[in-house]
């Protein structure tokens, strides 16, 4: 394997980018391979190595680097069409009626151009609907680059997680243990009466992906309407990719008052978005008076792609398709891992998938376990190893992944997210071969 175009690549970027990025996770260790074509469910670097790709883009590729044709015909019909108008058109519409037929939290739905400006306008939305100002959050969850969630610590002593920004502003933000429901319950017994919302995803998605235990999300949503607070979803990791076209909250049958959407819902093209109750989301400006706006919200070409792209999975076995997969994937790897590597707990589900690195080996390698990764099955014989918190999962042997997994997958033409954190991808474009392929690599690294 040569990586010199790369290595040449990543020279020049270090002098006009800070990292030679543009994204942080994108810097891997010695430095990144720079791609520079997709096909199918691979991508090929600038050296001309082909990798399987499980990386997805970091999860909005669904159907992988060669889009169903009905897709691509309308990317290229709303380009050819003009960039943009700076007014309403047609498309916008006919997508937000497709997300509100489908979601079961959404009557109403603001587009906006990330996922970070998602959750943004979600907490300004929040405390401008309740008049009050605090916030609930996971510690371990992510909610894009926004200085309210941006935090660490506990209720009583919390600072900001980077330099940048103000002590003053994480003053209003309450760092929860995800799975515990002691905790927040403590939480709004002391604060309830000025908190706007929990704000949450149902999987911490980036954070190894850690699944909410039974009973934890009924606890939220019954905790928040005792006290007359919001309930918002993050699902732009897991929007339209765990629980099919109805979303994480389908899958658990638990209805957030508000939820925020990125990645999928933009058909692979930059994208963010609000939904949730009507009476919530108009007091959006204009209808309302909390603000919000945005020069390139509802994209024609991101609304086309967006839309084509839930109208063909509602359509075909997409969702069957890569949950089939995904399953097969954790499974093989859950085999594999009992036999080479006991310290290994494969998490995931649907068409999401991850492995994470304990610093300790099972307890157990017989008896009731999950065969295809955590359930957070009480009955498991490994329950009490699958990580609960975002802590759970920092305290893995992190480096182990990035140092050495990582780059052994690498060495095998396997494209895995640089880090333990970040989550793993199953697309349309995966095939069984693949499946294959991958399983006797993790035999190989492992």
């Amino acid at each position: 394997m040569t990586d010199k175009e790369s290595r040449a690549l990543y020279d020049r970027a270090l002098s006009v980018m800070p990292g030679g990025v543009n994204s942080s996770v994108r810097a891997t260790q010695p430095y990144p391979f720079f791609v520079e074509r997709g096909d199918g469910a691979t991508v090929i670097d600038a050296d001309g190595t082909r990798y399987l790709d499980y990386v997805m883009g970091y999860g909005p590729l669904l159907y992988g680097h060669d889009l169903p044709d009905p897709v691509h015909a309308a990317i290229q019909s709303y380009t050819s069409e003009g960039p943009m108008y700076g007014a309403p058109t047609p498309i916008e519409v006919e997508h937000a009626e497709f997300v509100a037929r489908h979601v079961p939290s959404v009557e109403m739905i603001r587009f906006v151009n990330s996922g970070t400006e998602a959750t943004v306008s979600a907490v300004r939305l929040a405390r401008g609907y309740t008049g009050r100002n605090k916030i609930v959050v996971m510690k371990g969850g992510y909610h894009g680059a926004q200085e309210s969630t941006l935090v660490e610590g506990d209720p009583m002593d919390v600072e900001p997680s980077t330099p940048g920004i103000p002590s003053s502003f994480a003053e209003h933000t309450l760092p929860v243990p995800f799975n515990d429901p002691e905790a927040i319950t403590s939480v709004f017994e002391k604060h309830g009466d000025d908190i706007a919302a929990v704000l949450t995803e149902p999987v911490l998605a980036n954070n190894g992906i850690v699944r909410p235990v039974d009973g934890y999300l009924e606890h939220l949503r019954s905790l928040t309407d005792d006290y007359d607070s919001l309930l918002i979803f993050d699902e732009v990791i897991t929007g339209f990719r765990v629980g099919g076209l109805g979303c994480a909250q389908s899958k658990f049958g638990v209805t957030p008052d508000v939820t925020t959407f990125g990645k999928i819902i933009g058909g692979g093209f930059p994208v963010g978005a609000i939904g949730g109750r009507a009476d919530i989301i108009e007091h959006f400006t204009p209808s309302g008076d909390v603000f919000q706006s945005g020069t390139f919200s509802g994209h024609p070409v991101t609304m086309a792609a967006g839309y084509e792209s839930l109208k063909y999975a509602a359509e075909n076995n997409v969702y069957d398709h890569v949950n089939r997969l995904g399953e097969r994937l954790r499974q093989g790897i859950t085999e594999i891992a009992t036999d080479q590597s006991p310290s290994a707990i494969v998490v995931g589900m649907d068409s999401m998938f991850k492995t994470i690195f304990a610093r300790e080996g099972s307890t157990t390698d017989d008896g009731d376990v999950c065969s295809a990764g955590c359930e957070q099955r009480e009955s498991c014989m490994r329950y009490d190893e699958c990580p609960k918190t975002g802590a759970d999962v920092a305290s893995a042997e992190t480096e182990r992944w990035e140092r050495i997994f990582w780059q052994e997958m690498r060495e095998h033409n396997i494209f895995l997210t640089a880090n333990q954190f970040e989550s793993q991808f199953v697309s349309y474009s995966h095939t069984d071969e693949d499946i294959d392929r991958t399983l006797e690599a993790y035999k190989s690294a492992l």
